[in-house]
């Protein structure tokens, strides 16, 4: 997985935290867990605030 594909970020950590409530994840914590999933491999400094958002965003709604 890359930053761009966030809502295969999101469903895997759905997955991952199934009980954490997405909205309360801060931006530092999602970024590390990003990193930390696996099958991701992209550069850590391509992650931004845009693309935090989206992928937060996408797990809201696979939260839902």
């Amino acid at each position: 997985m890359k930053w761009t594909d966030t809502y295969d970020i999101a469903a895997a950590l759905y997955d991952k935290f199934p009980d954490v409530d997405p909205v309360t994840v801060r931006f530092t914590q999602l970024r590390q867990w990003v990193l930390e999933l696996d099958g991701f491999s992209d550069l850590p400094e391509r992650s931004g605030e845009k693309i935090l958002e989206a992928i937060q965003q996408a797990w809201i709604e696979e939260a839902e």
